[in-house]
């Protein structure tokens, strides 16, 4: 029989070296394993598979009495989710399925975009941080696509070598396989050029460009923990990372004139809807410079 604590830090290896989470997940998802057991008769791995939909509601409404808020439950929902579905594996389930149950509706909250110059930074910094003069021109590259093209992360990700060298806009496949013609600007053609001549694998029409160290396709992963290190040097908040970057190219073109409907193509928006949260960003961002300018605000 597997104790409690055994369990817990048999997890904890999982999501740190299996699934290479980042520290703050561990730290998370193991916690919330912990309370799960502490607060059950679940002592070994078939207990923990079998709990049922009752037994997690239990579980989550002790947790809301202690002032849990939606978003918190909803996240402490995931992570016990995802330890039932782990402690079937264990248990030798064949199929992994954890209890349905709905979580508490979270409201979306609103994008925080980086200034310009931010992201000006956060691409140079990446490019000065490489192991090498050709992976850090590869970051760059790639910050640049998500900030100067509005390209989601996976979308960058995915070009290949048919789709160099770029010309004045590319087709990328978006969510649904919906495809839209993005224009890329000269300085995001630069640095996709500058990568390709540096990289030492040659561009195949039918793979991505983008490598990582031992040429096979880079992981989105690496290119999320180079820009954190260059946020943390830039002293630029948790908030900035390279998702952030699409979500500052559509609020600044907002602000500089672009109609709803022209972002929502560029962006490939499945409704206009998605679209409109960037009339809110923008307002937000517009009250701040407000804020911080108006003279009866520093007052």
């Amino acid at each position: 029989m597997t104790d409690r604590a055994a369990m817990v830090a048999e997890w904890e290896a999982h999501l740190a070296l299996g699934q290479r989470r980042s520290p703050h997940t561990v730290r998370a998802y193991t916690a919330a394993a912990g309370r799960l057991l502490a607060g059950r008769t679940i002592e070994d791995w078939h207990a923990a598979a079998t709990l049922d939909a009752a037994g997690l509601r239990s579980h989550l409404a002790a947790r809301r009495q202690e002032g849990l808020g939606n978003a918190s439950a909803a996240r402490e929902l995931s992570a016990i989710k995802a330890f039932i579905r782990f402690a079937q594996g264990k248990a030798g389930f064949e199929t992994k399925s954890a209890p349905r149950i709905r979580g508490p509706r979270v409201k979306k909250g609103l994008p925080r975009p980086v200034t310009p110059d931010d992201a000006a930074n956060l691409a140079d910094g990446v490019a000065d941080l490489g192991a090498d003069s050709w992976i850090g021109a590869r970051d760059r590259a790639v910050l640049l696509l998500l900030y100067g093209a509005g390209l989601r992360i996976a979308e960058a990700l995915a070009l290949t070598g048919a789709d160099v060298p770029l010309g004045e806009t590319v087709s990328v496949t978006g969510k649904g396989s919906k495809q839209r013609i993005v224009p890329v600007l000269p300085v995001v053609r630069e640095a996709v050029d500058a990568y390709i001549r540096k990289c030492p694998f040659p561009p195949e029409r039918d793979r991505p460009i983008f490598r990582g160290e031992k040429g096979g396709p880079l992981n989105a992963g690496m290119v999320r923990k180079a820009m954190a290190q260059v946020r943390d040097l830039l002293g630029l908040p948790a908030s900035a990372t390279p998702h952030a970057l699409r979500h500052s190219f559509a609020t600044h073109l907002l602000g500089a004139g672009t109609d709803l409907r022209s972002l929502q193509e560029l962006l490939g928006h499945a409704s206009l809807g998605s679209t409109q949260i960037y009339t809110k960003v923008d307002a937000a961002t517009l009250l701040d410079s407000y804020r911080n300018a108006h003279p009866r605000e520093r007052d």
